[in-house]
């Protein structure tokens, strides 16, 4: 069987002036045409040749040497071509663009922009790229408690927070609670692992262990007072949404950090606002 979307050893069946006719099976009906100018030299009948196979321009199988960029339930990074009027065409290394449809993007793509994918077959057996790669990530990872990864944010989830593609391989989120700053799809993110969920998932977050955590906010917002005269216009009474929206920190995340510099000596606070002491300022 000639499988669409996958690379296969196929047996040369025919020959003929545009090229050569490539089948599993020499009794099969089944053949698909590899083009004259990509015939190895020395070719014959009975010759095997490993090959992709999609559609080309006019909807028939067609068979390739070349080395697409992703094949059948991968997920890679594909870079925009072109948008056009039924989605965005994408260069997956071969003559013909793949197409991703308007319904299959998680987010406005423009040309230039590099966006993970993943490679389906649509309803009119032709092959297509979807930016929801939830079901082709791999759920079983190397990875275990604490340990960094890297990944590319896919989708954002009101309810859930930011499915992240770890390595763009493997499948984590980003818990609602866990986000900070500005982050969409398409961007890298650096992360811990919290936890790896029972089904091999992974549970990540943005920041460092809470001992580890306090000691980068503590400098964080002395650097924030630093470059306000010193001082912060709230402190740790303030709501958390204000807190939120000033550091980026959670309430008790600023309320530790809030804490290690009092310890310290190094700030003060008044009822409606933190400041740097003088001494510690030199």
């Amino acid at each position: 069987m000639i499988r669409l979307g996958e690379k296969q050893t196929l047996s040369v069946v025919k020959k003929v002036d545009f090229g050569v006719y490539l089948s599993d099976d020499k009794d099969s009906d089944e053949k698909v045409l590899l083009p004259a100018k990509q015939v190895p030299e020395g070719t014959d009948i009975g010759s095997q040749i490993e090959v992709f196979i999609y559609r080309d321009s006019d909807d028939r199988l067609i068979a390739t040497t070349r080395q697409p960029k992703i094949m059948l339930s991968d997920v890679r990074l594909l870079r925009v071509k072109e948008v056009g009027k039924i989605g965005a065409f994408m260069d997956w290394g071969l003559e013909k663009d793949v197409l991703l449809p308007f319904k299959q993007q998680t987010k406005k793509v423009r040309a230039g922009e590099e966006v993970l994918c993943a490679l389906y077959i649509d309803k009119s057996e032709r092959l297509c790229v979807t930016m929801n790669v939830y079901e082709y990530l791999k759920d079983k990872s190397p990875y275990a408690k604490d340990d960094k990864v890297r990944g590319t944010v896919y989708e954002m989830s009101d309810n859930f927070g930011a499915f992240v593609a770890v390595d763009d391989i493997y499948s984590g989120l980003l818990p609602k609670k866990e986000l900070y700053g500005d982050i969409g799809v398409g961007d890298t993110v650096s992360a811990r692992v919290v936890s790896v969920r029972e089904d091999g998932r992974l549970n990540l977050s943005l920041r460092e262990k809470a001992y580890l955590q306090m000691d980068t906010d503590a400098e964080k917002l002395l650097s924030m007072m630093d470059k306000s005269g010193g001082k912060l216009s709230f402190n740790d009474k303030a709501s958390p949404e204000v807190i939120k929206k000033n550091t980026g920190m959670s309430k008790n995340e600023f309320k530790r950090a809030v804490g290690r510099l009092l310890k310290e000596g190094k700030i003060e606070i008044h009822p409606d606002s933190i400041v740097r002491k003088k001494e510690a300022l030199s």
